[in-house]
């Protein structure tokens, strides 16, 4: 059997309709077939390679790591050093409240350590979240998402989840005192990159500080440079209590974090001890990998460029059946009048060269989030067979 058969047969598959490229290698902003095709990665594999695939310090970080240790105990009983570093760097990218960090796998344990850790806090049971948000699909993620389509074969989930209009200012009023956390995306990312006003998080910081509640931002798409700051919420003038990252993270390898400050945090601590637990939670090889991509990030100076390329893409896709272009940095949504206009447009692209793709909860939109590393070479190919997909 060959790598499609028994991807076929084997795998355990997500859709009748796997895009079924197989990769052989890849670099920088490219991935590379078995017969040596070349494709611009456009997404990041969803948000995830900000500083491109395999950049050469992370994997120097790796290499060095492996001649070291790998997993010696679950998380949080022995010092090791690509843990300690990685928290440091992190809390020195941060404002001096979120000054603790819990290291897992993936973002949604980080959005289910954060739910966890709110509800400790404060006592409280009730969670708001936003119509069309994408938090991840574990039950507690799943159930804090905003689209039914993607929960009403799974429940009963979690109970006390009221969903608000993101942007909406009228519904900040169903924050409450009986509120232990609103968890918001501060880019919406699934439903096709809104973006929220600047007023309206401020007035969302006063509402949870007036009720007490915890503010937690996910920023599992949005950060680690993705918008043209490091973390997404410094465009609004705000800090939330819980800060939710993952995807970008890790430079192509498995983390996530949820980030407080120290007090908060230390609930998990009694009354149960052990009130969260992760067997691989920063895993020191994805701990080195991290790390390394935030030296990435700082020293080669990624987030100076953010807007001008997002500009120059913006620039370059003008064509009549593009009816818009929304954005936060590179973090972008390029819409068509339907999904049926769009996706030929995505299976021609990617048939010519390109990896892009469409959003869970906004079909008619297609999804342009390349490594932050992108040339603007790249960029005007990338752009030039986009184009070309839609000519055709």
């Amino acid at each position: 059997m060959n790598n499609r058969q028994i991807f076929l047969t084997h795998q355990a598959q997500t859709t009748d309709f796997p895009l079924m490229i197989e990769i052989e290698r890849a670099e920088g902003v490219y991935m590379y077939g078995p017969e040596g095709k070349s494709y611009i990665d456009l997404i990041s594999g969803i948000g995830v390679s900000n500083v491109g695939h395999r950049h050469p310090k992370v994997i120097e970080a790796i290499q060095n790591q492996l001649d070291k240790y790998l997993h010696l105990m679950v998380y949080g009983e022995y010092i090791q050093s690509p843990q300690t570093q990685l928290a440091k760097a992190i809390v020195e990218t941060l404002p001096p409240s979120l000054d603790n960090v819990y290291f897992v796998n993936s973002g949604s344990e980080a959005v289910e350590g954060a739910l966890k850790l709110a509800k400790r806090y404060t006592n409280r049971a009730q969670i708001i979240s936003c119509v069309n948000a994408y938090h991840g699909s574990s039950q507690g993620a799943l159930s804090v998402g905003g689209n039914e389509i993607f929960k009403r074969a799974y429940r009963p989930l979690l109970p006390g989840i009221t969903n608000v209009v993101y942007g909406s200012f009228t519904q900040l009023s169903l924050i409450t005192e009986n509120t232990a956390a609103v968890i918001m995306e501060t880019i919406q990312g699934e439903a096709g990159i809104m973006v929220a006003c600047k007023e309206y998080f401020k007035a969302l910081r006063n509402r949870c500080d007036e009720t007490g509640t915890l503010l937690i931002l996910d920023e599992i798409q949005a950060g680690f440079g993705r918008t043209g700051k490091f973390w997404a919420f410094e465009h609004f003038g705000i800090v939330p209590d819980i800060l939710v990252c993952a995807k970008g993270m890790g430079g192509g390898m498995p983390i996530g974090a949820f980030i407080a400050n120290k007090e908060v945090m230390g609930v998990f601590k009694d009354n149960p001890l052990l009130g969260h637990i992760t067997t691989f939670g920063g895993h020191p090889v994805s701990a080195v990998a991290s790390l390394a991509t935030i030296r990435v990030i700082q020293e080669e100076n990624l987030l100076e460029k953010v807007e001008q390329k997002a500009d120059l893409i913006k620039k370059l896709l003008v064509h009549p059946k593009i009816k818009g272009i929304r954005n936060k940095g590179l973090m972008m949504a390029v819409q068509f009048e339907s999904f049926e206009v769009l996706k030929p447009i995505i299976d021609k692209a990617i048939e010519l060269g390109v990896i892009t793709d469409w959003f869970l909860f906004c079909d008619d939109s297609m999804r342009i989030a390349p490594p932050l590393v992108i040339s603007e070479a790249e960029i005007e190919q990338a752009c030039e067979i986009i184009l070309e997909a839609i000519n055709s």
